[in-house]
């Protein structure tokens, strides 16, 4: 892979990374919940799921996902259902009072264990159908015909996943710096509702996304 190219993708990645997205508000939720090294499992969990899909694009089953419209709409319907349930979840989490170092301690009340922190993150990416489209129509821009599939493939994995790490923790970090303001019963519930909204106004929106025409 040359290196313009490399740097072009590199850049795509961070306006990728950096725009809002479920990725962005998992992240942002369990930082304010837990803290930021609580939350890196969930963002770990989330690579897993970018590395799939990153994949799936790149070995042209993301194009017959377009191409089919049962396929598609499978995989648009579990992703909007996982995350409107993600997001009734949060919604409906139990609250209390907390100090400001709470979400840091070991034993944070109502901590999710790290295997299901590491699979929300998983699935929320996953089953992400817009995350398929745009990568379908991003990856090609950067993969040379004529050169090693897999090995370009694995570069721009690596590239990707090394950038959305920084951004998703450094979205956790700025939530978790809000824990000292939200330490009261009534403002993480209010919180709560606010990230279990947006989780489920984005799992919603999933059932407008369309399939490219064939």
């Amino acid at each position: 892979m040359d290196l313009n190219v490399w740097l072009a993708f590199f850049a795509a990645s961070w306006v990728i990374a950096i725009s809002p997205g479920s990725g962005a508000v998992l992240s942002m939720s369990h930082g304010l919940a837990y803290g930021v090294r609580n939350a890196s499992a969930t963002i770990v969990g989330l690579q897993l799921g970018l590395s799939v899909v990153l994949l799936v694009a790149g070995v042209g089953v993301g194009a017959l996902l377009l191409a089919s419209a049962t396929a598609f709409t499978v995989v648009k319907v579990l992703g909007a259902a996982y995350l409107i349930w993600l997001g009734f979840q949060q919604w409906r989490a139990p609250v209390q009072a907390a100090g400001g170092q709470h979400a840091q301690a070991s034993g944070v009340p109502g901590l999710p264990s790290v295997r299901q922190r590491v699979t929300l993150g998983f699935f929320t990416n996953v089953t992400n159908p817009k995350g398929i489209v745009f990568m379908v129509a991003v990856l090609p821009q950067f993969i040379d015909p004529n050169r090693p599939l897999w090995l370009q493939l694995l570069i721009l994995l690596a590239t990707s996943i090394g950038v959305d790490l920084v951004v998703m923790h450094g979205y956790a970090f700025l939530a978790s710096r809000a824990q000292r303001w939200l330490a009261t019963a009534r403002a993480r519930r209010a919180q709560n509702r606010v990230f279990g909204g947006v989780l489920m106004a984005m799992g919603a929106s999933l059932f407008m996304v369309k399939r490219a025409a064939t």
